[in-house]
C-alpha cells in the first residue's frame, strides 16, 4: 500500500518516528500534538542499540549520534557508601555486538532531528491540537480535536501517551498509578560532578533509586530520583519539587546522592507520578485505528526501554503497511510482530523495579543479573524482524 492519508495523534518520540516511517513508505502523514511547541521538552532519554537499529533503518542514526553521547560504561552503586556493585560495559562493544551504539540524548535534540526529517519528507505537524476522541466507520478513521474539528483519514495511529484519548475507545479504564514517583532535573557538570558524567549509572537501595547520565557532550548531567509512594493525588509531568523533599526522601544515602541533590536548580526541578497501562490483547480497531508506544503499552522506566519500544513499534508499523495489500492485513501483521515483545518488556520493567529497589542491595551482584541486555532486548532489529 502507498498514498494513504494517515493521522498520528501525538508528537512524541514514538509518534514522530512512526510518521517518518510511514512517510518513507510512500504515504501522507499529519501529526497532531497537544503542546504549543516542541521546545525543551522533558530531559534526557536513553536509546539502546535496539532503538538505534531502528533509526539506522530510517537513515537518522548519524544525526542522532552527532547529538548524543555514548558512555563507555555504566556503574551500579550501593546506597550507603556509594561503592561499585557492578560495572556494565556500554562502549564500542555495543556497536560490535549489536551493530549500533548505546546512546544518551536530550529529548529536545532528538525531537529537533525527527521534526527536520519529517518536514523534509513532506509530513505535516499541527501543535496546540489536542486529540480528545477517535473513531472509525467502514470508509475511514477519524480524530476529534479539543476545538471540535474532526479529521478523517485512512488510518489513525494513537501515539498520544499514557493518557491516550485514542486508547479510550478500547477500554474505559484510566492509566493506573504504579506506586512510584520520579523527580528530575538537569545540572551543569562541574569539577565535582565530572566523574559522574564519565561514569553514568545508578545508585540502588531500599524503595529508592537514583539514575544519572551525561547529555550534550558531557556538559550536562541528567538526574532522576525514584521513590515508592503509597498514594498520589497530583496530576502532571511538571509539578514543582524542592531539594528539601529529596533530602528527606534520601536521608542517610551516600555522599554522591547528596552532592547531586545540592546542585539541583529548584526552578527546573520537577516531579511526577509514574503511571502505566495493563496489556491489551489487541491494538487495532476496525482496520482503521491502531496504537503505538505508551498509548499501547505504557510501562515503568526501570528497564530503560520505553522510548526504544516505541521506536520499534514505529519501524515495524511502517514496514507492515508497506508490505500489505490492505489495512486490516497491515495492522494484523503489526500486532502479531509487536504485542508479545511489548508485553514482555512491560512485565520485566515492573520486576526490575523490585530488583533495583531491594532492601538487600548487597545481594545485587551475588546472583545472575536480569536486565535489558541479559534478556536479549538489545539484539532486536525492527528493520529485519519478520513482519
Amino acid at each position: 500500500m502507498r498514498d494513504l492519508d494517515i493521522v498520528v495523534a501525538g508528537g512524541g518520540i514514538g509518534g514522530l518516528t512512526a510518521a517518518i516511517a510511514l512517510l518513507r513508505a510512500g504515504n501522507r502523514v499529519t501529526v497532531f500534538e497537544s503542546a504549543r511547541d516542541f521546545g525543551e521538552v522533558g530531559a534526557g532519554v536513553t536509546l539502546a542499540p535496539n532503538a538505534m537499529l531502528g533509526y539506522k533503518a530510517l537513515g537518522l542514526d548519524a544525526a542522532i549520534e552527532e547529538k548524543g553521547i555514548s558512555p563507555h560504561r555504566q556503574v551500579v552503586r550501593h546506597w550507603q557508601d556509594g561503592r561499585v556493585l557492578k560495572t556494565l560495559e556500554r562502549g564500542d562493544g555495543m556497536r560490535e555486538k549489536y551493530g549500533a551504539p548505546y546512546l544518551y540524548i536530550h529529548r529536545a535534540d532528538l525531537h529537533a532531528i525527527l521534526l527536520d526529517a519529517l518536514s523534509e519528507l513532506g509530513g505535516k505537524t499541527n501543535t496546540a491540537s489536542r486529540v480528545v476522541s477517535a473513531g472509525y466507520d467502514d470508509k475511514s478513521g477519524w480524530v476529534e480535536l479539543a476545538d471540535g474539528q474532526r479529521h478523517h483519514s485512512d488510518l489513525v495511529v494513537g501515539a498520544d501517551g499514557v493518557r491516550s484519548a485514542v486508547r479510550s475507545i478500547y477500554e474505559p479504564i484510566e492509566a493506573h498509578f504504579t506506586g512510584h514517583i520520579a523527580f528530575r532535573g538537569i545540572v551543569p557538570v562541574d569539577q565535582a560532578l565530572a566523574d559522574y558524567a564519565t561514569n553514568p549509572g545508578n545508585i540502588i537501595g531500599p524503595d529508592r533509586l537514583v539514575v544519572w547520565y551525561p547529555l550534550r557532550g558531557g556538559s550536562q548531567l541528567n538526574l532522576v530520583f525514584f521513590a515508592r509512594e503509597g498514594d498520589w493525588t497530583e496530576d502532571g509531568w511538571t509539578i514543582p519539587a524542592t531539594r528539601e523533599e529529596l533530602r528527606s526522601i534520601f536521608a542517610g544515602w551516600c555522599e554522591p546522592v547528596q552532592q547531586m541533590i545540592d546542585r539541583l536548580d529548584e526552578e527546573r526541578l520537577f516531579k511526577w507520578a509514574i503511571n502505566a497501562r495493563t496489556a491489551l490483547r489487541g491494538w487495532s480497531q476496525g482496520g482503521r485505528i491502531t496504537l503505538l508506544g505508551d498509548a499501547a503499552h505504557a510501562m515503568t522506566p526501570f528497564m530503560g526501554q520505553g522510548a526504544s519500544s516505541a521506536i520499534e513499534d514505529a519501524v515495524v508499523l511502517g514496514r507492515a503497511v508497506e508490505a500489505s495489500d490492505d489495512l486490516p492485513e497491515a495492522l494484523a501483521r503489526y500486532e502479531a510482530t509487536r504485542i508479545e515483545r511489548a508485553t514482555f518488556i512491560q512485565q520485566e520493567s515492573n520486576d526490575n523495579a523490585n530488583r533495583l529497589q531491594s532492601k538487600d542491595a548487597d545481594s545485587f551482584n551475588k546472583k545472575e543479573i536480569r536486565n535489558e541486555e541479559t534478556l536479549g532486548l538489545f539484539a532486536y532489529d525492527s528493520a529485519k524482524v519478520a513482519v
